[in-house]
């Protein structure tokens, strides 16, 4: 155990180095309401969010020759549907908004997909992974929590007062974020490959954040557009949610690490949040470190079960909020899954019905 510790502590040095290793070149952000423009024909803007921590979202227009594409739209604010028009009027140059790409379904990025494609009658450009998805949890929005996501997190552990929030906060933010969401969609995929003005980009698929996450990738430009799959400063969110139970995200995303690798050291990353910046290969090897320590502390803490929640001081040094509970007993989850996958936790279920992990050697009792 005391190797094992060892072993801990470096790898947190490691991702310390790491952090301080990306470089930033425009040096500023877009004003409300602004774009800047971060290469030939290519403009960020940023807009404000309701979501402590964040904060804002990093938009972009590209430059087409009779209209431009935009990746992604927002969230579903009046705030942002005027900084939008204001956007609109001053710096289209008189031509339409002609194709609107999401990343993925998440309120923050498609919140205003359905605003967009009236406003300009244009269709919505997405995987029909993230589509189907987010026009599912559209339309099963409801006052009432469902049975399934009370069992849920009852499995996993969440205290009484967790519940009784649960219980009173409905089941319909999805419907409350995201603008008449369009029903139907125009297909992206692997590899796909768009023409826009003189240059071409590749759909890289990116998965664990979400189901089928869409970046776009110009090699003449050297330009990932990495949505939430790659960000700097933070680790995109991992977690395990109602809809499927047993999932195991995190090797999704693991996996999907490499096929990054593949691109330029030198790429300009054009992130959801935070700054645009340079780094990709460091931001990668960042996120294996990350989820690797975390990985080891889950398997050290296990000697006995243990429920995701009381696993929480395991996985996160600050005090979280309740909030940051939930959340991050999702990520949580999203680990444990990880070893359970590969044969090195066991998910008990215990008389009360919570899932409780432990170290596969050391189990004797029945795993669900």
């Amino acid at each position: 155990m005391a190797a094992s510790a060892a072993i801990v502590v470096r790898v947190r040095k490691k991702i310390m180095n790491k952090k301080q290793e990306m470089t930033y070149p425009l040096g500023k952000r877009p004003e409300d309401g602004e774009l800047l423009e971060v290469a030939d024909g290519i403009y960020w803007a940023r807009m404000p969010i309701p979501f402590k921590g964040l904060d804002f979202i990093n938009l972009y227009l590209i430059e087409d020759d009779d209209g431009w594409t935009m990746v992604d739209a927002g969230f579903n604010s009046g705030t942002i549907k005027k900084l939008w028009t204001q956007i609109f009027d001053k710096y289209l140059k008189g031509k339409p908004v002609t194709r609107l790409i999401c990343t993925h379904f998440h309120p923050d990025h498609m919140g205003l997909a359905g605003w967009v494609s009236e406003k300009w009658d244009i269709p919505l450009t997405m995987t029909m992974g993230e589509w189907t998805f987010g026009r599912m949890l559209y339309l099963e929005s409801s006052e009432d929590v469902p049975d399934h996501v009370i069992s849920f997190n009852q499995k996993v552990g969440f205290t009484e007062t967790m519940m009784e929030k649960v219980r009173s906060s409905g089941f319909n933010f999805i419907r409350k974020s995201v603008y008449n969401l369009p029903p139907s969609v125009e297909r992206l995929e692997d590899g796909d490959v768009l023409t826009i003005g003189e240059n071409d980009w590749k759909i890289i698929i990116g998965r664990g954040h979400s189901p089928e996450h869409a970046c776009l990738y110009c090699a003449e430009k050297g330009i990932l557009i990495s949505g939430d799959q790659v960000l700097p400063r933070i680790t995109p969110h991992i977690g395990v949610y109602p809809a499927e139970p047993k999932a195991n995200p995190l090797k999704k995303f693991l996996d999907s690490i490499d096929r990054f690798s593949e691109l330029p050291e030198e790429t300009l990353v054009l992130p959801a949040h935070n700054d645009v910046f340079i780094g990709l290969h460091n931001q990668l090897s960042f996120y294996k470190d990350h989820h690797e320590e975390r990985l080891m502390r889950l398997k050290m803490a296990c000697d006995a079960p243990k429920t995701a929640f009381e696993l929480l001081p395991v996985l996160f040094d600050r005090e979280l909020n309740e909030n940051d509970q939930r959340l991050a007993i999702s990520e949580g989850l999203a680990h444990c899954h990880y070893l359970v996958d590969a044969g090195e936790l066991t998910r008990l279920v215990g008389a009360d019905g919570v899932w409780r992990f432990q170290i596969a050697e050391k189990t004797e009792t029945v795993a669900a």
